[in-house]
């Protein structure tokens, strides 16, 4: 039946054009997002998901800044603990060369008094972003030290962020508060070859709440082998004890390097998983694309047919 009032015809093909439409503005959509699920209402659910894990993997980019900066940290403790470790072995050198029949002990001690300035630059120095694990400037002790480390979301969905410590206490070379909290200012129980016992500190550096306790390595012209041996004896355990804390430094900035690259192997992973839910396939899309866009036209066509049919009754009245 051909009616002038309802154009059946006309709204079929009006209907399938506005479908067709509809489709074409999404796929545009997709193409120039890259996201085939770009909000809420394209998939709730993938939307949900891919948006908490964004979340994660910038809280993740975050670490690993944090883990840089917990590097950097460690590098500056390790670098100031190697140059000590250097200078330690050479003032051991200094004290068995003033044992030497002949040796002017008081020019030897002008040059173990130079290695212990330059200790106290190194451990002044050995500092990163205002932190400094090898002197200790202040009463308080130094404690330990926490590095951010890593990020986690539970199966119950709360978030908890690991940290790497490492005990700075065991680091400090100078301590300005309390001589006895520093490796190279704390005494050091040794025997001398002769048996007997004794107590040396390297270096004096006026601590404020607590002296070093024990006798201070200087050289005199007076200082007897025997004493020089004590002092070397203190000495060697001083650069013992150095060597352990590198060891342990060098084991704490391992474990930072190898949770570094963990972290960005995981984001690379996340940012993975989440293309799999959002991420548009543009081959997929630019076929579809040409599909539409050819049944746009053919639809176009065919609206202009069906209004083409009130035309066509005016020619019969014409008759």
């Amino acid at each position: 039946m051909s009616s002038i009032l309802t154009n059946t015809a006309a709204l079929a093909a009006l209907s399938t054009l506005r479908s067709i439409d509809t489709n074409l503005e999404n796929t545009q959509n997709n193409i120039s997002s890259g996201e085939r699920v770009g909000q809420a209402s394209d998939n709730a659910a993938y939307w949900s998901i891919a948006t908490t894990m964004k979340s994660d993997s910038h809280a993740l980019s975050t670490v690993t800044d944090a883990l840089g900066l917990g590097a950097a940290k460690v590098d500056a403790a390790y670098a100031g603990l190697d140059q000590a470790k250097t200078l330690l072995d050479q003032i051991k050198s200094k004290l068995l060369a003033s044992m030497q029949p002949g040796v002017d002990k008081a020019k030897v001690n002008k040059e173990i008094a130079e290695l212990k300035n330059q200790l106290l630059t190194t451990a002044q120095s050995s500092s990163f972003s205002t932190e400094n694990w090898l002197y200790n400037g202040t009463t308080g002790a130094m404690g330990s030290r926490n590095m951010v480390g890593g990020f986690t979301r539970n199966t119950n969905n709360t978030i908890s962020v690991q940290t790497i410590t490492f005990d700075a206490a065991t680091s400090v070379l100078l301590d300005k508060g309390d001589a006895g909290r520093g490796i190279l200012t704390k005494g050091t129980g040794v025997n001398t070859a002769a048996g007997t016992s004794t107590t040396f500190f390297l270096m004096n550096i006026s601590s404020s709440t607590a002296a070093a306790a024990g006798t201070e390595i200087i050289l005199y012209a007076t200082t007897t082998n025997d004493n020089i041996t004590g002092m070397q004896s203190a000495v060697d355990a001083m650069l013992q004890t150095v060597i352990d804390v590198a060891g342990t430094l060098g084991a704490v900035k391992a474990r930072v390097d190898t949770q570094n690259q963990f972290v960005k192997d995981l984001i690379q992973t996340i940012d993975k998983g989440i293309g799999r839910l959002v991420d548009a396939d543009m081959n997929e899309e630019s076929t579809r694309l040409k599909a539409l866009q050819t049944q746009q036209q053919l639809g176009i066509q065919s609206l202009s047919i069906a209004n083409n049919n009130s035309q066509m009754i005016m020619q019969l009245f014409r008759q």
